[in-house]
């Protein structure tokens, strides 16, 4: 499994907006979140530059708002 701390930063040296997860949903539980990559806005706002590091096959891909906590 590669680390996700790698993207952290592009090469221009920004701090992403967005972390992308797959969110799979389990009958009668809380759905299993799982990071998968982050994105960055565009400076026009509207649009993202998505870096995935896994594709998902299944469930649903969600962008967060990135934030200092620890995931």
């Amino acid at each position: 499994m590669s680390d996700t701390k790698s993207t952290k930063q592009t090469t221009t040296g920004k701090l992403p907006s967005h972390v992308a997860y797959q969110v799979r949903d389990r009958e009668g539980q809380k759905g299993f979140w799982t990071r998968i990559g982050t994105a960055w806005a565009h400076a026009d706002g509207k649009g993202f530059n998505i870096q995935l590091e896994a594709a998902p096959l299944d469930g649903r891909v969600v962008l967060r708002v990135a934030s200092e906590k620890k995931d």
